[in-house]
C-alpha cells in the first residue's frame, strides 16, 4: 500500500474513532442531563410531568410562604411574563429571598405546579463594597467591620 492511502485509512479511522468517542460520551451523558427553563419557557413548551429540570427566574414578591413544620416554603418563580408556583422541603440558602434570584431543579408535578428537590440562591452580580453602600451596613443587614 503506498504512503498516501495509509495516510489517508490512518485519517479515516481516526476520524470514525473520534465520531465513536462522542456518540458514546454524549449517550452516557443523556440521562444525566437536567435541561433549563424560565417559566415562559415551562408554559410554552408544555414540559413533561415527572421529568428532571430546572425552572429559572426571580422570586415573585410576596408569595413566599412558609409552611408550620418550618422547612416547608411555597414560591412563585417569575420571568416578567410567566409565572410557576413552586414548593421545597428543606433548608434554603442564605441568599434565598422575595425579589432575588434562584435556580428550583426539580420536577412538574402538574401544569404551573413545580416540586423543587434543590434551591440554589442567585446574587446580584454588581458587588458593593460596605462602605460605597450607604449606611455602613451589607444589603443582608449586617454590621461593617
Amino acid at each position: 500500500m503506498k504512503a498516501k492511502n495509509q495516510r489517508l485509512v490512518l485519517a479515516l479511522l481516526a476520524l470514525v474513532a473520534l465520531v465513536g468517542a462522542v456518540l458514546l460520551g454524549m449517550s452516557a451523558l443523556k440521562d444525566q442531563a437536567s435541561y433549563f427553563y424560565s417559566p415562559s419557557d415551562a408554559v410554552r413548551d408544555h414540559v413533561e410531568l415527572g421529568r428532571t429540570v430546572r425552572l429559572g427566574g426571580m422570586v415573585e414578591k410576596g408569595s413566599l410562604r412558609r409552611e408550620p413544620d418550618g422547612v416547608t416554603i411555597d414560591f412563585r418563580v417569575t420571568d416578567g411574563a410567566a409565572t410557576v408556583t413552586a414548593r421545597y422541603t428543606g433548608i434554603v440558602p442564605d441568599l434565598f429571598r422575595e425579589g432575588s434570584g434562584v435556580v428550583a431543579e426539580g420536577r412538574f408535578t402538574a401544569p404551573g405546579r413545580f416540586a423543587a428537590d434543590t434551591i440554589l440562591a442567585k446574587h446580584d452580580e454588581n458587588y458593593k463594597p460596605p462602605e460605597l453602600a450607604g449606611n455602613g451596613m451589607h444589603e443582608t443587614g449586617s454590621l461593617k467591620r
